[in-house]
């Protein structure tokens, strides 16, 4: 830590625990503005009298506005939001996370956000939001780009802004239809990034549960035959990573797949792949979308995944991950991976 922070600390010991708690409510209502006291409150599960509190406080120094359809950041709000990052960072030990993370599952970086995405919807905002900036960097050397679907890609679709458009990258989606909310779809998604980009699209309209039978046919069509050259030829695989179990209720998988998916002892699932806990794959769909081994000869990966719950898949998946993948992730999925039982800062 800084020496000046360490001496502010040591001046005010209570400026970290006030400064991480005000800063989560500025974020929370960043990521649902215009929202109401109430909501906050049932979100954070702090009393709506303390929510009541911060806010007014909060409005008082022109960082956020009150008006009948809610509370929203003004633009000082968001200034402050930007500037206080890296600070809630170190306070929260984040960096020392990081270190801990890159070590554990030798990988080349790890990112993590203070506060855990199963508990706040913010933080998985957040996550997007950091996931964005990263991938805007990574566009500058990168001209073919596969997204896969998922919550936490389409909060980080969400977030990318640039302010030169580029018609030269295309965003291909790296699977089918799960069957999901169509804004979780990985054609929605590579669709958003770009129409945010300038970038090109090209989607997979294909179910994932394939017959092999239907694969074999499929794999014929001149249309998946460019897409899976379109593949082999990919930059960066920007990538969500999921709970085996979930994944397969999700997937509406059949009887026979649960059983193959559960007595394999899978953990996570990525590209339709089930991996146990040791990296190794139990199960995989049939499907015409990218292929691990594409994936793993992919210059660029980034795997963006967070929450406590998550912990076991991510720790799983990256058994089996290149080694150049950069992680994602929150506290909450940081500190389970680490086996920290520190409990997490609460509103």
């Amino acid at each position: 830590m800084d020496p000046v922070l360490q001496a502010q600390v040591h001046l005010l010991p209570e400026l970290p625990s006030l400064l991480k708690k005000r800063y989560s409510i500025l974020e929370l209502i960043q990521t649902e503005q215009p929202v109401g006291r109430r909501t906050i409150s049932e979100m954070t599960g702090a009393a709506e009298r303390e929510i009541r509190k911060e806010t007014d406080l909060l409005r008082d120094q022109a960082l956020i506005e009150m008006s009948k359809s809610g509370m929203s950041l003004t633009i000082l709000g968001d200034d402050v939001l930007d500037q206080l990052r890296e600070l809630v960072k170190e306070l929260a030990g984040t960096a020392e996370l990081e270190t801990g993370l890159q070590a554990k599952l030798g990988i080349k970086q790890a990112v993590v956000l203070p506060g855990d995405s199963d508990r706040l919807s913010s933080v998985k905002a957040s996550i997007g939001r950091q996931a964005a900036r990263i991938a805007e960097e990574m566009f500058e050397n990168c001209r073919t780009i596969a997204v896969t679907g998922g919550s936490t890609m389409a909060a980080l679709a969400a977030e990318i802004r640039t302010a030169r458009k580029n018609p030269a990258m295309q965003f291909i989606a790296a699977r089918g239809g799960l069957g999901e909310e169509m804004l979780h779809q990985a054609n929605t998604i590579a669709s958003s990034f770009a129409e945010k980009t300038g970038g090109a699209v090209r989607t997979l309209y294909l179910p994932e549960h394939l017959s092999a039978e239907a694969l074999e046919m499929m794999m014929r069509e001149p249309v998946i035959k460019e897409m899976m050259e379109l593949y082999d030829r990919t930059d960066l695989v920007i990538h969500g990573i999921g709970d085996a179990e979930e994944m397969a209720i999700r997937r509406r998988s059949s009887v026979n797949e649960v059983e193959k998916i559960k007595t394999g002892g899978a953990v996570s699932e990525a590209f339709g792949y089930y991996f146990d806990k040791t990296g190794k794959i139990v199960y995989r769909i049939p499907t015409a979308g990218i292929q691990l081994e594409q994936v793993q000869k992919a210059p660029a990966i980034m795997a963006v995944a967070g929450g406590r719950t998550k912990a076991r898949a991510i720790e799983s998946y990256f058994q089996a991950a290149p080694e150049r993948t950069i992680l994602v992730t929150d506290e909450g999925a940081a500190r389970a991976i680490l086996n920290l039982t520190t409990k997490l800062e609460e509103l």
